[in-house]
């Protein structure tokens, strides 16, 4: 049975407020085949998905929260929301004192959205002419429009990839190129929806660390909803889970941590076999001389569990550590059954 989970937070003012939202999409299923595609024509089943389901939360001005759920757990559904795209059937939602799909002119001006797998960089134009182009969109003031794009330029090391067409820009270069282009005209709020899919290592950790500057400096609110946790570590002060449509759990990476218990995971090389573990211990895999466990501290010891493992099999190296943020995030997923 799925349980609610919030966690104590002090007062401070919203600039996010999410209020019994509720979406649901209506969708035509039908079976494969030619037959029943002729069918379709005359009759057609239908399925409602509730992709929201009573969602209420709020964000403070100048927090980094992190949205993470499953796929189809209703995370884009709820940026669409924020962003104005989508009407909800019941409830409101409210960013910086107005209703995005009422006042959608005046709401976008003061949002920045960035998603990992849509573009809003023309594709055969250069990066530039692209910013110039949302200058105008925007009605930026020419002097703020040179000074942040100076300013985005040198955090993002962007130079030459403002004469370069978006076409010919890596996966990397052109997500720096996405977001400098959300920032433009000073966004009080950004949406980030996967910002750093596909990624390499260096790109992701140049997109983390300019994402913590605009944040401090200029205290734009962000909401990050993504899959990559070392995101979600890196950047978020806060996570909302959402599962079926519903908020399951709010609150710090560390209160998480705490409701996940004190589970620990040993990774252990050795030569032998090991047959059997007791209480307190589980197996969660094994390859090639390595041994990955599972230990709660609670029923067996840490130095209890060391000397069980030395006693049956040649130890040649063993490390203790915490739960990771994505193994926690998937026992969160499996008590919740989503």
């Amino acid at each position: 049975m799925s349980r609610e989970i919030c966690f104590q937070r002090k007062e401070e003012e919203s600039v996010i407020e999410f209020r019994n939202i509720r979406k649901t999409y209506r969708v035509a299923k039908r079976q494969a085949g030619f037959g029943n595609a002729v069918k379709s024509f005359f009759s057609r089943e239908y399925t409602d998905i509730h992709a929201l389901n009573d969602v209420s939360f709020t964000v403070g001005d100048g927090e980094i929260v992190g949205y993470i759920g499953p796929n189809g757990a209703g995370k884009s559904t709820t940026i669409k929301v924020m962003c104005g795209v989508l009407t909800p059937d019941k409830g409101e939602c409210v960013i910086n004192g107005r209703i995005p799909y009422k006042e959608r002119i005046a709401h976008v001006r003061e949002i920045g959205v960035v998603f990992g797998q849509r573009s809003q960089l023309w594709w055969d134009v250069p990066v530039i002419d692209s910013f110039e182009l949302l200058r105008d969109i925007y009605k930026i003031d020419r002097q703020v429009y040179r000074k942040n794009v100076d300013r985005l330029t040198q955090l993002l090391d962007l130079g030459e990839l403002l004469k370069t067409p978006a076409r010919n820009l890596s996966l990397g270069q052109r997500m720096r190129c996405e977001i400098a282009a959300s920032l433009l005209h000073d966004p009080k709020v950004l949406f980030l929806d996967e910002p750093t899919i596909g990624l390499d290592a260096v790109s992701k950790i140049a997109v983390r660390r300019f994402i913590k500057e605009i944040n401090a400096d200029q205290k734009v609110t962000v909401v990050l909803t993504t899959h990559d946790m070392q995101d979600i570590e890196a950047l978020a002060s806060r996570i909302l889970l959402i599962g079926k449509g519903r908020i399951l759990m709010d609150g710090s990476l560390e209160e998480l941590k705490k409701h996940a218990g004190s589970q620990k995971t040993l990774t252990v090389e050795h030569r032998g076999k090991i047959a059997d573990f007791p209480e307190g211990m589980v197996k969660k895999e094994e390859q090639n001389g390595k041994l990955i466990l599972s230990l709660d501290p609670d029923v067996l010891a840490v130095s209890e569990a060391i000397s069980y493992l030395a006693s049956r099999t040649e130890l040649l190296d063993i490390t203790v550590s915490d739960l990771s943020a994505e193994e926690i995030v998937a026992e969160l997923y499996k008590e919740y059954r989503i």
